[in-house]
């Protein structure tokens, strides 16, 4: 009887579905119809002549932005970029460029080691000024970026400013095919323990991952911390390839699930790993994302380590790349992805029926899961790190001189952070200890006066809460009688620029040091200096270092 009312349910649902599927087709093609005909009106009888390119490229972008953040159209002349964002590969000089406010000008930031920019001996702050014969005289960023960029082996001609003479300089500048450092650092720590900063997920990083973890251990590492904090994700595969290093082979480890079957796959362990014993710690933050979240996740799933930092970022939507027409290209969002507990870590539902809108899932709708051991692990909402530890924050003032280019809101400031950097590094030829380098109190008082003199401020936060603070009790009726406390407030918070770098001196001092050792020893150097002083890193290098401590997280609570 059972089977026999399965069969009329299904016998009845059927002409149901099959209206439905009618229905959503002739939705399709009359939506289809209405903007072709509406394209063609436009297109013959609007007042001005139309780009089609820009018009309907412009409607192509709305449509998908509609859907999901991940899911892009790239025409013919962005296709490279595309391709870049995946291999981690591009054509052009090897160097952040950034926007100067102050100058109005296009500067470089950070040359990559044994890159052109860097073997032609660019520096930070060096202003672009032109390209061959194009001037980028008030450019964009993407516009400067655009020229730099070209075929592997094609020269140009660079004509740059360097601030620190004021001397202008052509340079001829060959470009070649750059490959970012996907581990821009490894290293042993103290206590014999090794360090592998993985910065992306590209082609081959996992090769890079594999390099590094034989030397350590030949050098003979006992515990391994692996730093994904800001790695944005990429290869899957490359994923599966880096966590089979540490687990037994014929493991699932991620399975994505969408519409087409034949579109959904699984990643599995396929040789045999290199160490499953020992101790590892992985890092993690608000930026660790994607295939470093499958990383941390299966490893956590799986028991294999102990996670730490804050947070992810919470992406379990999977794409794929399409070809299109005209040599264009899409990227796709196909399905999430499930990593071994069985959990999709996707923290955001994007809700295309209600006119795209998005929405978080709330901790209270998360589901719980379980580790190989038994530990409770939840989906939605990215990877809970097992042993929280948050990062200091950084000061207000702190920000204002380091973000963008330092000069606050100081219209006619002539130094700055940036301007102090510039000087210091034209004064100092080279610099030896990358990790242990701090500027002196002496250099750090130059700097001080450096900014007191150019007349930089910044938006105190303090200041801001009194005047609205101030306008409250006006509106409420309660100024007058307290006037003179607010007088007196006022007079404490005053603005008094000496006292506030002295107050962050510490916090500075480690800001100022980083960038310059980077414009030395490239990105390297920069992890180096960072480390001794990381919260994250030390808590892991305590945990690795206790190991009845490190291996109770990683059995259920009782």
């Amino acid at each position: 009887m059972k089977r026999l009312a399965l069969y009329l349910l299904l016998i009845i649902s059927l002409p149901s579905m099959a209206q439905t599927e009618r229905e959503h087709n002739f939705d399709v093609a009359k939506n289809m119809n209405v903007f072709n005909t509406i394209y063609k009106n436009l297109d013959l009888m609007y007042v001005d002549t139309l780009n089609a390119n820009e018009v309907i490229g412009n409607g192509i972008n709305a449509m998908l932005r509609s859907l999901d953040p991940y899911t892009e159209y790239y025409p013919e002349d962005k296709v490279k970029t595309l391709k870049s964002m995946i291999t981690g590969r591009y054509a052009g000089i090897g160097s952040i460029i950034r926007y100067n406010h102050h100058n109005k000008q296009v500067i470089i930031e950070e040359p990559y080691a044994n890159m052109p920019a860097a073997e032609a001996g660019l520096k930070k702050g060096d202003i672009i000024l032109a390209i061959d014969d194009s001037s980028m005289m008030n450019k964009s960023t993407s516009y400067v970026s655009q020229h730099l960029m070209g075929d592997a082996g094609s020269t140009f001609l660079l004509k740059i400013k360097r601030p620190s003479t004021g001397k202008v300089m052509k340079i001829k500048i060959t470009r070649k095919a750059i490959q970012l450092p996907a581990v821009p650092y490894y290293g042993m720590q103290a206590g014999n323990i090794g360090y592998i900063n993985l910065s992306s997920f590209t082609e081959d990083c996992s090769k890079n991952v594999r390099r590094a973890f034989i030397d350590l251990k030949k050098q003979g590492a006992k515990g391994l911390i692996l730093d994904l904090r800001g790695n944005g994700g990429g290869s899957v595969s490359e994923a599966a390839n880096v966590i089979n290093m540490f687990v037994p082979k014929g493991l699932s480890l991620v399975k994505t699930v969408g519409k087409l079957k034949r579109a959904n796959s699984e990643y599995k362990t396929t040789v045999e790993p290199i160490d499953t014993i020992m101790p590892m710690v992985v890092l993690v933050d608000g930026g660790t994302a994607s295939s470093s979240e499958i990383t941390s996740g299966s490893l956590q799933d799986l028991d294999r380590a102990i996670i730490l930092g804050t947070r992810t970022y919470g992406k379990g939507l999977v794409q794929l790349t399409m070809d299109l027409p005209y040599n264009g290209s899409m990227k796709l969002t196909t399905g999430k992805y499930y990593i071994p507990s069985g959990r999709c870590i996707q923290a955001i539902n994007y809700k295309h029926a209600r006119g795209g809108y998005t929405e978080h899932v709330p901790d209270s709708l998360t589901k719980e899961f379980h580790t190989a051991n038994g530990r409770i692990v939840r989906d939605g909402g990215g990877i809970m790190p097992d042993v929280e530890v948050k990062p200091d924050t950084m000061s207000n003032i702190a920000v204002y001189l380091s973000n963008s280019d330092g000069y606050g809101v100081a219209v006619d400031s002539t130094e700055s952070m940036l301007e102090y950097e510039i000087n210091y590094i034209a004064k100092h030829p080279t610099l030896q200890d990358p990790a242990g380098f701090q500027i002196s109190d002496e250099d750090f008082e130059d700097f001080k006066k450096c900014v007191i003199k150019n007349g930089f401020t910044y938006d105190r936060e303090s200041e801001k809460y009194l005047k609205n603070l101030v306008k409250l009790a006006k509106f409420e009726g309660y100024y007058e009688d307290t006037k003179a406390d607010f007088d007196n407030l006022e007079k404490k918070l005053s603005h008094n620029l000496s006292r506030d770098l002295d107050h962050n001196k510490k916090e500075l001092k480690e800001i100022i040091s980083k960038d310059i050792v980077t414009a030395y020893h490239f990105q390297s150097g920069a992890i180096q200096n960072t480390l001794l002083r990381d919260k994250q890193m030390k808590e892991a290098l305590r945990l690795l270092n206790n190991p009845a401590e490190y291996r109770k997280i990683l059995q259920p609570k009782k």
